[in-house]
């Protein structure tokens, strides 16, 4: 498919490319940039032009791409936007980052953001906002995660609250490994309350790690994008990375740790009070969980997870950090599935 047939059939997002949206002829603006290393166009255009189609479509603009030179026309508003977003684009290129069609999704997203050339480049005043482990660098993807990534390096406990697919528990696993890989926390504690999503798994065989690691296999996925494998088995083998259902909490004080809770809404008032006493010194703890996804009998109405967020929003020291479907970074899909079934539950 060419780029022209890209843009006029509007295949790869929702509202395809309409001049009239660049507003009055008295009204338009035009702009024009140019890249100094030709080496970087392909991948910063997407194949057929595709990551120009995507601004172009979701923010009413027209862009001419000659060489390196790259000429936007819209309303002054969206012309500024676009440029913005081309920058970001290409420094997230130049410092080694992936530019697939979610990244560029989240760029123009955050694009109406004024931080955005800080949050890529940094500033005099804060440095970009990224999580360097030893296998990538992670950028955030939307808005609300700018925030929450900033929070998982200034507050001693972050809630984390939102429907699956927006990174809370990526995230915090980055974080945790980027700590523990210079020295500044000792172990990384993982832990999730073993319920079944709704179904009755009876008798699992094996020993006890058997029969829990089904339950805790995406903090292992996240793990593993993380770190090499063989230093996520090393570490678990000595005990630095350790994995556990929250009922192991019980009784132990998690000092020079970065600890997470994930699924926390399923964990009952007494666990979720439980777990947070474990905050010991030199610590971070971080609890993830969607509210509306709740598996424990009861509902939400017996969850430790807005029980705790009742009692401790605005507590010194405590973060919370929300998201929505509009802040979900996997297919875009996904996203529109967790609208519709919010919608229905209101």
């Amino acid at each position: 498919m060419s780029r022209k047939q890209a843009r006029m059939s509007g295949t790869d997002e929702n509202s395809p490319y309409d001049p009239i949206a660049a507003g009055p002829a008295g009204h338009r603006s035009r702009t024009e940039m140019e890249f100094d290393n030709p080496g970087v166009l392909a991948a910063l255009f997407g194949q057929f032009d595709a990551n120009l189609v995507r601004i172009e479509n979701r923010l009413g603009v027209y862009i001419a791409a000659r060489g390196n030179r790259v000429q936007i026309e819209g309303s002054e508003d969206a012309v500024e936007r676009a440029r913005d977003v081309l920058q970001a684009m290409h420094q997230r290129i130049q410092s080694g980052f992936e530019l697939d069609a979610g990244a560029v999704r989240s760029l123009i997203a955050m694009s109406d953001e004024p931080t955005l050339d800080g949050i890529v480049r940094g500033d005099d005043k804060r440095p970009p906002v990224m999580i360097r482990t030893r296998k990538k660098t992670i950028a955030p993807r939307s808005a609300a995660q700018i925030d929450y990534m900033r929070a998982l390096t200034s507050n001693d406990i972050i809630f984390a609250l939102g429907p699956a697919g927006t990174g809370k528990t990526y995230l915090a696993v980055a974080q945790a490994v980027a700590q523990l890989i210079t020295g500044s926390v000792q172990r990384l504690i993982l832990s999730r309350p073993a319920v079944e999503a709704g179904e009755r798994l009876g008798f699992l065989p094996g020993d006890m790690k058997e029969k829990v690691d089904p339950y805790l296999r995406p903090l292992y996925d996240a793990l593993y994008d993380c770190m090499p494998p063989e230093q996520v088995e090393r570490r678990l083998a000595s005990g630095e990375i350790e994995i556990a259902p929250i009922a192991f909490m019980r009784g132990r004080t998690l000092a020079d740790a970065f600890v997470i809770l994930d699924e926390a809404q399923n964990t009952t008032p007494a666990q979720m009070k439980m777990f947070l006493t474990r905050f010991g010194q030199n610590s971070r703890m971080v609890v993830c969980g969607d509210p509306k996804q709740v598996d424990i009998p009861g509902g939400d109405s017996f969850s430790g997870l807005a029980d705790a967020v009742k009692r401790l929003e605005g507590v010194e020291g405590i973060g919370m950090a929300r998201f929505t479907a509009a802040d979900v970074v996997r297919h875009p899909v996904v996203g529109r599935i967790v609208e519709a079934y919010e919608g229905q539950q209101g």
